[in-house]
This record gives C-alpha cells, structure tokens and sequence, in this order.
C-alpha cells in the first residue's frame, strides 16, 4: 500500500529509523546475555509488610495501585498449607502472585489494605519426572523456560505452548494461556494437563486448609473448573503434565500481500501445525509462519531466540519511546509509518530471531528440536547490569507503554472480521502503522477446550499491542479506528477476550460468553464460600457483583468504558464520542475538526 510523503521528509524518517534500528539490532544481538532481569513485582516498605503490586509493565488498565499487608513466600507445599490455614483462620483476603507477573489486568490484586499476597516465586521445583509414563509434575512457581528444560532432559516435549517464557505454570493455569495450533487437543498448555494439586480454604475440621488432588478420571467437574481458575478457587500448589516424546520442528516464515488472506486465514492451521500469522493491515502484508513438526533424525539444532524478547539497550529503548511520543503529539502518521515499514521489513530480515545453530541464520527451512522452538525470553535469563540494557518493557527505564487487545473471533468469523479491519483501512491507510510499530498483529490458532473457563470453539486470536499515552486523558493517533476493531470483535463476532490481557471495556458481561460459567461458579463455592481468595476485579469478570467497566470522564481513552457521550473522550482536544465507520453500531473517541471544544454532545 503507497504512502505519500515529501522526498526530503522520506529520507530524513528512513535515516533515523534505520540508523537507530540497525544500532538496536547490533545491540541486541551483542548483549542478548547481560540485562537486567525484572525487579519482584512486590515491593514492601518494612520487610514482608505494607505491601504494594504490580504487573511487569508497572501499571493495571486503571492504573490503580494494588495494596496488602503482607506478602507470603513460600517453598514447600507444607509452608504454603501454614499460610493459607493461617490466613483463612484470620479472615483475610487472599492473592497469588508470580514471579514476572505478567497479566495485564488486575487478577493479582486484592481487596482493600489487609489482604495477603502469596507468592510463588520459591515454589519452582520439580517435584518428579517419569520418562516412561511421559509425565513431569512441577511446583506452580515454575516458570515455562524451566518445564521446557526439564522435559528436555528426559526426553519430552510440551507439544504446545505460549511464545513468551517468563509465564509460571500457575499463571498459566489461571489465565489459559496458549500457543498457536487446531491439532491434536489444541494449543492451549492447561489441556496438557493430567493432575493439579490445590490449595484451599478449609474448614476448623480441615485445619482451615484443604489440599485437593484433581483429575480428568478422579474429579472431572472440579478439574475442568481448576485448569482455567483466574485464581478464585485457591493457590495451585503442583501440576502434572502429559508430555510427548521429543520432536522437531521445521519453520519457514513468508511474507505475502493480503488480498486473500480472510480466506487463507480460515484454512491455513489446519495445513501447518503450529501455523500463525503476523499482519501488517496498513502495509497490506502477512507474514506466515509455516512451522510443522518433523522426526528427530533430520539435522538441525535451531533456535527460536524472538529479537523482541531479547535483552535490549535501553538508551535506544528510551529514544524510540520518545520519538513514538513526539509523533503522537504532533500526529505525525507519515512518520508512524516510515517506522513501522523498517521495523517490520528488518524483523522479517532477521527471521524474527531464529538462527540454524543458533548463532546464525543461513536460510530456511530452519529444523530444530522442539525444546529450542517453541518459546523464548532470554532478556530474563541474565546477570544484573545496571540497566544499560533490560526487557524493552521494563518499567523501571523509560520503555515500551501499551495496551493490548486480544480475542479470538469464531472460525467461522474471521474471514468476515478481516475484512472489517481492510474496510476501515482503506478509509485511511496510515490508521494501523501504529500497530505494526508494535509488530503488527499477532494471530495463533486456539480450539475449544473441556475447562469451564477455556475457549469455548475453533477460533484465531487476535493479539493487538499499540501506544499507551503516560497521560491517561491524553487521546491517541487514530484512536477511533483500534476502539472500532476492538467492538466490532468483542460485539459483532462475540469473540472471547484473553483473561490475561485485555482492557476493562473487554469484560463487560464476558461471563455469559461461557456456557459451562455455572458449574465454574458452584465449584468456586465450594471450595472458598466466604470468597476469601476472591476480589473487586474477579467479582466483576465473573458477574458476582459490580461491573468491570468505570464511567467518568475520559474513561474511553484507556478502554475503561465504551464511550456514550463526549465527556468520555477528550472533547477540549477535539475527540468526541462518535458512530463507527465499519461498525455503526461501535461508539468509539472520534477526532472531529470544525467543532466548538466547548460544546459536547451525547450519542
């Protein structure tokens, strides 16, 4: 798709953004192992108490604090029984928190000032490996990059997995986090999963804390509800896994144009297993990723390294934040796309990190086992720096700021919602850059799982990153069109957001997506009645009491409402609650020129 841009303004943009992307490449690659690994996403002002959460980006959809009076941590099943009788004895609220906390949304915190957090963070040993029987049972501290390796050692592979490591098993568990494939059981890790042990609270009988032993043989209900909890049934303690023997993988990446890419969409997973895609909407490209399994005698010792989860200098971290935030204030879409087009084209170039020996990439198809594969992270697996380089997102430098949106809309829908999305970038093609600055969209293959709480049919998910303003009233570069997408999948096509990683608007009724949500909620009685592992957040996602959704002014710009009168936008900067373009039925902060900033309307 042609941009129109001045030649002097063209090469200037390029320049930069190819100087500064070269650097970062050069860097990352250099220095991929001495970052700075993330701070606990705990901090305490007197030892374990007057507590405080976060999550690895240093801020929830509201931008709330999350307070609790203690944080607990810890390292063997018996201590973590101690703490959870304990707590329970005392009436108190409870949460679990990971290592790298990585939901979005406020799933970690708990209600008030008197809570307790328990972390899982020394909770990550093995408990046993069984190569014969192909099973691994870990603690729920253990984070994805230490399972993969586990069962590497004796000889297994977790078919299927989510791309990013820094996950915990029980973080895992409690948001149903998931790779890319609609074979076998499907791609999401918690259907992989053949005994979960639990922690509850219990009555004066119990001791007031309960261990469970759930399986799909022993106690189908209850395990169904357990493999997806959102943390509301109580702390997951150990998990076994059903493994499969190691395998390789053979992947090629290709980029594309996307004229026929809704019908593609629909049929290319069920050809590759572990297909999915990265779309470049305002480009009009696709990336395919064709990545199927192969014996293990072929040779090959790939590496999956993603450049993105690699350490990164954070001086050009800091100046490609910077730059992003300039063009937003000067609406500077031409630059947004000069950006995205390098960013996207030196990605491809590098082949997104994967190297054939992992030290180099000689071309495709790259072939290696499926422990080297399938996830990757290596920015937190480093020694201390003094944080000349961390994660791009670390909150702790000036980074990566973003909102992510991500659904999965039915098969059966996503050709049609891919057209909806072209529809409105041929209104204005420059409208998506700001997604491809971020990648672009992600989107992997998930299929309808037995959890209570877990997909609910074949589908793609759709995995959105783009800009967050640090000023949380200040409106963004084509604003309307991502809050357009965003309805038009959660309300047209009633796709089902990722419990992990979306915005508030997103959980808005989401509970009667589920058809299985009853008997999720009558396990949930049973095993915590007083709802003391419960919260203000999980009483609104799961439609106990109250809404997810917070109306005032301004509340659409961070996805905190769906707009229904101007005041919800920013009116005095000229963004007012407007119809769709595609989607009629979406209301969404529209920039309007020619109007008085004064005077508001309702719609």
């Amino acid at each position: 798709m042609a941009f129109r841009y001045s030649p002097s303004y063209v090469s200037q943009n390029k320049a930069f953004w190819r100087n500064l992307l070269g650097l970062l490449c050069i860097f990352t690659l250099v220095l991929t192992a001495v970052s700075s690994p993330p701070e606990d996403p705990v901090k305490c002002t007197s030892g374990n108490t007057n507590c405080t959460v976060t999550n690895s980006y240093g801020a929830f959809p509201d931008r709330s604090t999350c307070r609790a009076a203690n944080v607990a941590y810890p390292t063997t099943e018996a201590e973590l029984i101690s703490i959870v009788a304990a707590a329970t004895r005392a009436g108190r609220k409870m949460r679990v928190t990971t290592r790298y906390s990585h939901s979005l949304t406020k799933l970690v915190c708990t209600d008030g000032t008197d809570g307790l957090f328990i972390s899982t963070k020394f909770l990550n040993h093995t408990v046993r490996a069984d190569g014969e029987a192909m099973t691994l049972t870990v603690e729920s501290g253990v984070t994805l990059r230490q399972l993969i390796a586990e069962a590497a050692k004796v000889g297994l592979a977790l078919p299927y997995s989510p791309y990013w490591w820094g996950l915990t098993v029980g973080g895992l568990m409690g948001t149903g986090a998931h790779g890319s494939s609609l074979w076998g059981k499907g791609s999401a890790v918690h259907d992989y999963v053949t005994e979960i042990r639990m922690v509850s609270p219990g009555s004066v009988n119990d001791g007031f804390a309960k261990v469970r032993v759930l399986s799909e043989t022993m106690t189908p209900n209850e395990f169904n509800a357990a493999k997806v909890s959102l943390g509301v049934l109580g702390v997951i303690s150990q998990v076994t896994f059903k493994l499969q023997p190691m395998f390789k993988r053979s992947l090629t990446y290709t980029m594309r144009n996307d004229s026929d890419f809704g019908d593609q969409a629909v049929t290319f997973g069920k050809t590759h297993e572990f297909a999915d895609f990265i779309w470049l909407p305002s480009q009009g490209k696709v990336v395919y990723r064709r990545d199927d399994r192969v014996p293990v005698n072929p040779s090959g010792n790939g590496l999956f390294d993603f450049l993105p989860f690699r350490s990164q200098l954070s001086a050009a971290i800091a100046i490609i934040r910077s730059s992003e935030e300039t063009q937003e204030t000067l609406r500077d879409a031409n630059g947004k796309c000069i950006g995205a087009t390098l960013l996207s084209s030196t990605l491809f170039a590098t082949s997104y990190g994967l190297t054939n020996n992992g030290i180099i990439f000689t071309g495709y198809p790259v072939i290696g086992n499926q422990s080297r594969m399938m996830s990757s992270g290596s920015c937190l697996d480093s020694r201390q720096d003094g944080l000349i380089t961390a994660c791009a997102w670390d909150s702790r430098i000036k980074g990566e700021f973003f909102h992510q949106t991500t659904f999965s809309v039915p098969l059966t829908q996503v050709k049609s919602f891919i057209n909806d999305i072209k529809s409105l970038v041929k209104i204005e093609p420059k409208s998506l850059c700001g997604l491809e600055l971020h990648y672009g969209i992600l989107m992997r293959y998930v299929t309808p799982s037995p959890a209570y709480l877990g997909k609910e049919i074949e589908a793609l998910d759709f995995d959105i990153t783009y800009y967050r303003a640090k000023d949380p009233l200040a409106p963004r570069l084509y604003e309307d069109f991502i809050e357009e997408i965003e309805q038009i999948a959660l309300l047209k096509y009633n796709a089902l957001p990722h419990w992990g990683k979306n915005r508030n608007l997103a959980f808005d009724g989401v509970i009667k997506k589920y058809k299985n949500a009853p008997a999720f909620l009558k396990v949930k009685e049973s095993y915590d009645p007083t709802g003391l592992f419960s919260s203000e957040w999980t009483d609104q996602i799961l439609g106990i009491k109250g809404n997810a959704t917070i109306v005032k002014d301004g509340c659409a710009l961070e996805g905190l409402c769906i707009c229904s009168k101007d005041a919800h936008c920013a009116p005095t900067k000229g963004y007012m609650c407007r119809p769709g373009k595609v989607y009629k039925e979406a209301r969404v902060c529209t920039r309007v020129s020619g109007i008085s900033l004064i005077q508001s309307a309702s719609y």
